[in-house]
């Protein structure tokens, strides 16, 4: 991703939150929490299948 697109993303998300920098970020973490719990499972899951310990790095 460019530095360009970074900003013009920034400048999305600050603006869907009515320029509120401090619910820019809230919005961002919330989504970051929400990520990283979609990650836990997947991750979880390949384990249950065995997917892990074979080190194939299905999940990377």
């Amino acid at each position: 991703m460019s530095f360009r697109s970074n900003d013009a993303a920034i400048d999305e998300i600050i603006a869907s939150c009515n320029g509120d920098l401090r619910g820019a970020v809230r919005a961002l973490l919330l989504i970051n929490e929400h990520l990283e719990t979609e990650l836990a499972k997947a991750y979880a899951a390949a384990a249950d299948r065995g997917l892990a310990e074979r080190g194939t790095n299905v999940l990377h």
